[in-house]
C-alpha cells in the first residue's frame, strides 16, 4: 500500500503504567471465557494516537493503552504486521490472530473545512458591521492564505464567531471562530486576519476618451471596484452607454455619473432645422446653431433666411423648436410666395403663409 508512512515513533506509554492485558498467558487457555484477539486490516482513528483497541479485535482491558503516533489528519499510513505484534507482547497481548496480513493501514479520520466556506463565514460575520453593506459585496485579502483547514473529526460543531474586530479607517478585520467537540473536548479556535473591503459595480472604460465624445457600448465594461474608488454616484453601464463624456477620462477609470452629460444634439455653428409649431400649424425652416446644446436646451440660433437671432429648445438631433413669441415678429414682416411650408387642421379658414424657406420642406408626418 503506498500511503504516507506512520510517524512511527512509537508513543508508547511506559509499560510499567499500562498493567492491563488483554489476555495473560493464563486467561488465554481458557477460550471458553475470553474470545482471542483478532488484528484488523483496515484501521480508523479520530486522534491523535493509536490504541491496542484500535487495531485489534477484543482487546480487553488493554483497548485504551496508546502505541503509536496517528498518520497526520486525513491521511493514512501503513504498519507491518510483525511490527505490530512486537508492539502488542510488550503490553502482554499475546495470541493475537494476524489472519495471515503482511500490514494494516491506519487512516486518521478529519473534519475539512474550505477555504470558501471560512471565507463565507467570515462575510457573515462582518456583514453590516462598523458601516459595511451587504456581504455578497464585501471583498476579502487574508493576510495567510487559510486554504482547506483540518480538524479531528470530533470537532462536529459549527463555526461561531467568538471575537469579531473591524476597523473602517484601516479595513482591518481580525475575527476567531469556536468549533466545539463532540467528545467534550476543549473547542476548536481558529483565527483569522486581513483586510475587508466594500466593492460596488461600476461601469469600466476600456479605452481613453476625449472631452465631448459619446461612449459606446463596446467602450464600457462592468466590473467589481472599491466602494471608495467608485464613489457614492458610480455609474451604471447602461446608465453610460450612449453619454458624452464631461472631461477627458482614462481608461481603466470607473465612469461617474458626475463625469458624464446627455449629449450635445446640436453643435455651435453646425447647421440645423427650425421648428414652429402651433395648432393647425407646422412650419421648418433652415438655421444655424451659435451654441451646443442637448436634448431640452435653450440655444440661440439664427434663422438664415431672415439672418434674425431667435431662442429655441433643442428637440432632436439638429432641430430646434422656436416659440411662437420668438417668430411672430419676423413672420408678419414676410410676403406669402410660393416657396413657404406650411400645415393647416381643418378648423383653418384659409392658408396663411407664415415663413418662407429657400427650398419646401415636407410637411410634419403625425
Amino acid at each position: 500500500m503506498i500511503a504516507r508512512a506512520l510517524l512511527l515513533a512509537t508513543a508508547l506509554i511506559a509499560a510499567s503504567s499500562a498493567t492491563a492485558v488483554a489476555q495473560t498467558p493464563e486467561t488465554f487457555a481458557n477460550r471458553n471465557v475470553i474470545a482471542a484477539p483478532v488484528l484488523r486490516a483496515n484501521v480508523q482513528v479520530s486522534g491523535d494516537l493509536v490504541r491496542i483497541g484500535d487495531v485489534i479485535d477484543n482487546a480487553g482491558s488493554a483497548a485504551q493503552i496508546a502505541i503509536y503516533r496517528a498518520p497526520d489528519l486525513g491521511t493514512t499510513g501503513s504498519l507491518p504486521v510483525a511490527q505490530v505484534l512486537n508492539t502488542l507482547r510488550t503490553h502482554q497481548v499475546i495470541g493475537v490472530d494476524s489472519r495471515d496480513l503482511k500490514e494494516i493501514s491506519v487512516t486518521r479520520l478529519a473534519r475539512a473545512l474550505e477555504g470558501k466556506d471560512i471565507e463565507l463565514q467570515i462575510v457573515r460575520a462582518l456583514e453590516r458591521r462598523n458601516g459595511l453593506g451587504d456581504g455578497a459585496n464585501l471583498s476579502l485579502t487574508f493576510d495567510r492564505d487559510p486554504g482547506d483547514v483540518k480538524l479531528d473529526a470530533g470537532f462536529t460543531g459549527a463555526m461561531q464567531a467568538s471575537i469579531v474586530r473591524y476597523d473602517n479607517r484601516t479595513g482591518r478585520f481580525d475575527v476567531t471562530f469556536e468549533i466545539g467537540n463532540e467528545n467534550g473536548a476543549a473547542a476548536a479556535k481558529l483565527r483569522f486576519t486581513g483586510t475587508a473591503i466594500e466593492t460596488v459595480e461600476a461601469a469600466v472604460l476600456v479605452r481613453n476618451v476625449e472631452r465631448n465624445e459619446i461612449l459606446k457600448s463596446s467602450d464600457v465594461v462592468v466590473e467589481r471596484r472599491p466602494k471608495a474608488e467608485a464613489g457614492a454616484d458610480a455609474a451604471a453601464r447602461d446608465r453610460a452607454v450612449g453619454m458624452q463624456a464631461r472631461r477627458q477620462l482614462r481608461a481603466g477609470q470607473a465612469i461617474r455619473i458626475a463625469d458624464l452629460v446627455k449629449p450635445d444634439l446640436v453643435q455651435r455653428d453646425q447647421n440645423v432645422i427650425l421648428v414652429y409649431e402651433a395648432p393647425g400649424i407646422y412650419i421648418t425652416m433652415r438655421g444655424k446653431s451659435l451654441e451646443n446644446g442637448t436634448e431640452g436646451d435653450v440655444v440661440n440660433v439664427m434663422n438664415l433666411q431672415s439672418k434674425r437671432t431667435l431662442s429655441g429648445t433643442v428637440i432632436g438631433r439638429g432641430q430646434v423648436s422656436i416659440s411662437p413669441a420668438s417668430i411672430a415678429p419676423a413672420t408678419s414682416r414676410l410676403p406669402q410666395t410660393s416657396d413657404t411650408t406650411s400645415s393647416l387642421g381643418a378648423t383653418q379658414p384659409a392658408p396663411v403663409a407664415v415663413a418662407t424657406v429657400s427650398s419646401p420642406v415636407a410637411p410634419k408626418t403625425e
